[in-house]
């Protein structure tokens, strides 16, 4: 199957519910082109020499998510041209995020990436500190809180995914009575994003639901 069927596919899973991002990280210059030439112009990377890279050789429209891990020393390389971070996770990344999105005249959109998998190798926030972390943000002007993102564990039970997702869907509930701004649940990847939508992510990762695995 090809990627353009493979986006098809997905698109009709999704039934406009949720944005499609392509995570493009380690994939090559053609591959997004073929990606994009069926018609899907949002692409995730993790890493910011990857993401400057393919910003530099593919077309302008296409919008650009950083959903890795970020180190502060970086983000004065896609501040420029990012379309939304979705792994801000600590206040010294915010602070740089503000002060290089300000050298750009730019505001950047962001979201909260917070942990709710019970890996130990995957980043985020705790939820135990969430409240004050997503109040003290409101003293900078250069970034826009959107929404949240989490990555449920990696396992074979749908019940514990299912669960980790109803956690982040609960705090993103309770925050869009009083912020409308907030609008982004960015929770499921290729191989549990049929759970996410069932708790209303509304923007899914998918990464080798769309090209195949990586070698």
């Amino acid at each position: 199957m090809s990627i353009e069927e493979k986006i098809s596919n997905i698109k009709i899973k999704i039934k406009g519910k949720a944005d499609l991002i392509a995570v493009s990280k380690t994939r090559t210059i053609q591959e997004i082109r073929e990606a994009y030439n069926a018609g899907q112009l949002k692409f995730g990377e993790n890493r910011v020499q990857e993401i400057v890279n393919k910003q530099n050789s593919l077309p302008n429209d296409i919008e650009w998510h950083m959903i890795g891990h970020l180190q502060k020393n970086k983000v004065k390389y896609i501040a420029k041209f990012i379309k939304l971070i979705h792994s801000l996770d600590r206040i010294s990344l915010a602070k740089e995020i503000d002060k290089q999105a300000k050298k750009e005249n730019r505001i950047i959109n962001c979201l909260i990436q917070l942990k709710i998998s019970k890996d130990e190798t995957k980043f985020g926030l705790q939820i135990s500190e969430f409240q004050n972390f997503y109040e003290s943000l409101k003293t900078y002007h250069n970034i826009n809180i959107i929404g949240l993102m989490g990555m449920a564990t990696f396992t074979n039970d749908d019940d514990l995914i299912d669960e980790e997702f109803k956690i982040i869907k609960k705090i993103f509930d309770d925050i869009i009575p009083t912020d409308n701004k907030f609008k982004v649940l960015s929770i499921g990847m290729s191989d549990d994003y049929d759970i996410a939508l069932k708790n209303g992510s509304n923007m899914i990762r998918v990464g080798s639901k769309i090209f195949g695995k990586r070698i």
